[in-house]
């Protein structure tokens, strides 16, 4: 099942795609971590299997991000190993973990926009966790799966320079504003089945620069929840950023940073597509 929000920015009403692809209400006050964890999804499922959920007309609807602003967005680092390799760095023993800030998050057509003073901003496809049940010292890799609600596209947006070159930790590097375009789609778990089998990749004016796949990562989505459920308390509308595959600016030649007026556009296979231009803060 395909969830998602529709509407202006800071008005989006929660709805659905059914079989059929057509955009159908949900008589939900929102898509967020309450939701999430009062059954939310079950009860959708059920009123679009008795047909009981209105049409809504798409045409001209804004699509935001599929989950209201998360408690906390988690990021795991150098997680592919062609993306460890394309930067020099060395396979990492234990995930590295980063916080990124909730009011990052924005839709997955909305503008990206290059902080001031910035010369090194820097795109990255990723697959997103939304985490779906509490998640506290969770033991297996089965129990891990069960506390993931659905899985969505993220583009985890980066500054180069205020992340590596500036001292400190790399949030700064990537909590700027507009540095998490979501969606469009939240993707319940159950639908994309293998999470290690999702080929992701990342275009900017029409070049492609990623081309990479989720079996590539360093360590799995169920060893990141395992893990970091060691270390803090996931809960639902949680985000966890995954990681990105090779082709990032930092790594390539010339470092092709992003400017004003570029468009990016990327895809996870069954998670759907994004798009954004470019401006400046």
């Amino acid at each position: 099942m395909k969830l998602l929000r529709v509407g202006p920015a800071g008005q989006e009403r929660p709805a659905v795609l059914d079989e059929a692809g057509d955009l159908r209400e949900i008589p939900e006050p929102e898509i967020d971590g309450a939701f999430l964890a009062s059954g939310g999804v079950t009860r959708v499922r059920a009123a679009l299997e008795r047909d009981e959920l209105p049409v809504l007309e798409a045409e001209g609807l804004r699509i935001g991000a599929p989950i209201a602003r998360p408690g906390k967005i988690v990021c795991i680092g150098l997680n592919y190993r062609d993306h460890a390799a394309e930067t020099n760095a060395a396979i990492p023993a234990e995930p590295i973990v980063f916080m990124k800030a909730p009011n990052t998050v924005i839709g997955p057509y909305d503008e990206v926009l290059i902080p001031r003073d910035s010369v090194k901003t820097d795109w990255e496809v990723e697959l997103a966790i939304v985490i779906g049940e509490t998640a506290r010292y969770v033991e297996t890799h089965e129990e891990a799966l069960s506390k993931i609600a659905g899985y969505a596209v993220s583009n985890d947006v980066s500054e180069r320079e205020f992340q590596l070159e500036r001292g400190g930790q790399w949030d700064k590097g990537k909590s700027c504003e507009t540095f998490n375009p979501l969606g469009p789609w939240l993707v319940t778990a159950d639908e994309i089945g293998d999470p290690q089998a999702l080929g992701l990749r990342l275009w900017v004016d029409g070049a492609q620069h990623q081309d990479g796949g989720t079996h590539d990562m360093i360590f799995t989505v169920a060893e990141i929840v395992r893990y970091l459920s060691r270390f803090m308390v996931l809960e639902p509308g949680d985000l966890i950023n995954t990681g990105t595959p090779a082709g990032v600016a930092l790594g390539l030649p010339g470092n092709p940073y992003l400017r004003a007026g570029q468009v990016m556009e990327l895809e996870i296979d069954g998670l759907g597509r994004q798009r954004q231009t470019v401006g400046r803060a």
